[in-house]
C-alpha cells in the first residue's frame, strides 16, 4: 500500500505527483490487473512459454545494417560474411 505524508506548505499537485510516482514503483496497478481474473496453472504455463517464445524472437532477430547501401537492409554483399574464407569472393 503506497502511503506518502503530506506537509503543511505542500502543494496538492505536488502530493498527488509523488503519490503517483509511489504506486508505479510499487507496481500496484499491475499486481491488481494480474489478480484480476483467476487463471488456471495450465493456461499460466502456456503463456509462460508464449511470453518466451516472443522474448526470443526479439533478442534474435536478424538486425539491419545501416551501411552505405542507401536505406537500410541488407547490403549486395551480404552473403560475403557468412563464408569461412572471408578472401574467397574478392
Amino acid at each position: 500500500m503506497a502511503f506518502i505524508s503530506v506537509n503543511n506548505n505542500e502543494n496538492i499537485e505536488n502530493a498527488l505527483r509523488r503519490f503517483k510516482r509511489k504506486v508505479i514503483t510499487e507496481e500496484i496497478i499491475k499486481d491488481l490487473k494480474k489478480h484480476a481474473h483467476f487463471v488456471p496453472p495450465g493456461q499460466k504455463a502456456k503463456l509462460k512459454s508464449a511470453n518466451a517464445r516472443k522474448r526470443n524472437r526479439k533478442r534474435f532477430r536478424p538486425t539491419r545494417s545501416f551501411g552505405n547501401n542507401g536505406g537500410g537492409g541488407q547490403s549486395q554483399n551480404s552473403n560475403q560474411n557468412f563464408n569461412s574464407n572471408p578472401n574467397q569472393n574478392r
